[in-house]
């Protein structure tokens, strides 16, 4: 038993078994994969990704409409995002292992790349050319085209950024790649690439495609980071609390009394707890108002009703509680 690493080689296998699926075929797919890497910040064993491919297209144009598709997701979102891209072809006559090292880059600085790659095998001056000689390498042809027809969308190419030492790390990626960072946050929140030979691993006849991975786990705490999306309050208005198992009935009498006026009510649920609990409980939810029915409220025929916003307490009657929560709302 295995647990799903990414969404591309799955859909590899699924074009590999149906030929006839008509070309250029695009879909988005969003489910959770896992990675065996250590939880920090962004970065999970379990997360959600959204994946779109375009597959049976070699054009550039297929390349273009991806990144464009990039910028579209996340100018609705409100955030706002650079797409660093490069060409699988700059790193050619590098061995992987030193293409691993140059990756690092942003993260380790040159002088951590560097030793590195003396690390792993290269003469100190050889590495100095070679990562000199990539920091200069010129945009490819097909990075041009990609970029023209960007233009001719009408695409913002501020927000696209040429970035020669920009590996990615998996293999199967075979000419365009790009990382999404977003301004103000560090880490790739949208990355992809064009991957023209995988299908062919399982069918012997390469197949076109490009597409990218979103994370949504990490695209999510950015939109927070940045208050662009708040957290969500409960919809409920009210909690109706259970002072103890003696006053339950009245609980629950009053919590449907509330939902027959359309009052958004939410009944706690245990009659063993103690009420510092069940007000624990909606201040977490962020339910604004409270409702307690003790011994005290249970003999005058009244109700407590909590303001947890100003922390605040009032004796009323049942009308007078459906007026006020009708008037909150």
């Amino acid at each position: 038993m295995a647990l799903r690493y990414d969404q591309t080689v799955p859909l590899a296998r699924v074009l590999a078994s149906y030929h006839n699926l008509a070309k250029p075929f695009k879909r988005y797919q969003t489910q959770p994969v896992w990675r065996g890497e250590s939880p920090q910040k962004g970065r999970y064993r379990e997360f959600l990704q959204c994946d779109a491919d375009i597959v049976g297209a070699s054009s550039p144009l297929a390349d273009a409409e991806i990144l464009n598709l990039v910028l579209n997701i996340y100018q609705n979102l409100g955030l706002n995002i650079t797409i660093k891209i490069n060409d699988r072809i700059n790193f050619e006559g590098l061995e992987k292992k030193y293409v691993a090292a140059i990756d690092k880059l942003e993260k380790i600085g040159e002088s951590g790349v560097l030793s590195e790659m003396v690390q792993k095998g290269m003469v100190e001056k050889e590495a100095q050319e070679a990562l000199k000689t990539l920091q200069n390498k010129p945009l490819t042809a097909n990075l041009q085209q990609i970029l023209d027809h960007l233009k001719q969308m009408g695409t913002d190419m501020e927000k696209i950024k040429y970035e020669p030492t920009l590996a990615r790390g998996l293999d199967y990626y075979t000419g365009m790649i790009f990382e999404t960072v977003a301004e103000g946050s560090t880490g790739s929140i949208c990355s992809g690439g064009r991957w023209d030979n995988l299908i062919g691993n399982f069918t012997g006849q390469n197949l076109p495609a490009v597409g990218f991975g979103l994370g949504f786990d990490r695209t999510v705490e950015v939109l927070k980071e940045q208050g662009i999306l708040l957290e969500t309050s409960s919809s409920a208005s009210v909690l109706v609390t259970i002072f103890s198992p003696t006053y339950l009935a009245n609980s629950l009498k009053v919590a449907e009394k509330l939902r027959a006026n359309n009052i958004n009510t939410e009944l706690w649920l245990d009659a063993d707890s103690k009420l510092d609990k069940q007000l624990k409980y909606a201040d977490q939810k962020s339910i604004p108002y409270v409702v307690i029915i003790g011994p005290d409220e249970a003999t005058s025929g009244k109700i407590a009703l909590k303001d947890l916003t100003l922390k605040s307490q009032v004796l009323l009657s049942f009308p007078e509680v459906v007026d006020k929560l009708s008037n909150s709302r």
